[in-house]
């Protein structure tokens, strides 16, 4: 019994000196806190102030440009929603307007069709305006990059270089974004002497 006594008051010794150890480098670590000035301490407390205010500013301009940009997002998908579904309708205009080049108005059995066939492709036309859609027929105009697409390059002796002389295909916009190009030939200048631009 005397034994197990001795091993308890030795641990006992070892555990209170080990506690001694461990306090004292928190009791060193106080002292060199009172060493600080308190002027050190203000200059440290204004920069992580400074550092706070910093970083609440990042993250209201961040929350601010998420907002614009879902609010760009929602505005961008109500403007284009109906993108793929005016292209689908751009190919029954192309072929409403190729009906109406062939119908012969004097003849009497064609002429009702051709009249019905001119006013659905109207209704239509005045359908797609009212949603924003804009039909390009840029004959005669200057060739824009952004808005055509040119199939070829010809000689014509009554208008400048890069005008349109001829249209294959109208071009179409939707809220002046662009769905189709127009598909066109472009003038190279008079007499075909000029190069090719």
């Amino acid at each position: 019994m005397t034994k197990e006594k001795n091993d308890l008051n030795e641990d006992l010794e070892e555990k209170g000196a080990e506690a001694g150890q461990e306090s004292a480098p928190a009791e060193q670590e106080s002292a060199a806190a009172e060493d600080i000035s308190p002027e050190a301490k203000l200059e440290e407390l204004q920069a992580a102030l400074d550092e706070a205010r910093d970083q609440v500013l990042r993250t209201q301009a961040e929350m601010q440009n998420l907002r614009r940009r879902g609010e760009r997002d929602v505005e961008n998908a109500h403007k284009y929603a109906l993108e793929k579904f005016v292209n689908e309708l751009i190919p029954v205009v192309d072929n409403l307007e190729r009906a109406t080049t062939f119908i012969d108005h004097d003849n009497d059995v064609f002429k009702a069709v051709g009249e019905g066939v001119e006013l659905t492709l109207k209704s239509l036309l005045d359908a797609l305006t009212r949603n924003k859609v804009e039909q390009h027929n840029p004959l005669e105009q200057a060739f824009d990059a952004e808005l055509h697409q040119a199939v070829t390059m010809a000689p014509h002796p009554d208008l400048p270089a890069n005008t349109v002389t001829e249209v294959f295909q109208k071009g179409y916009t939707l809220s002046g974004r662009l769905v189709r190009p127009a598909m066109v030939v472009v003038s190279q200048g008079g007499g075909g002497d000029e190069s090719k631009g």
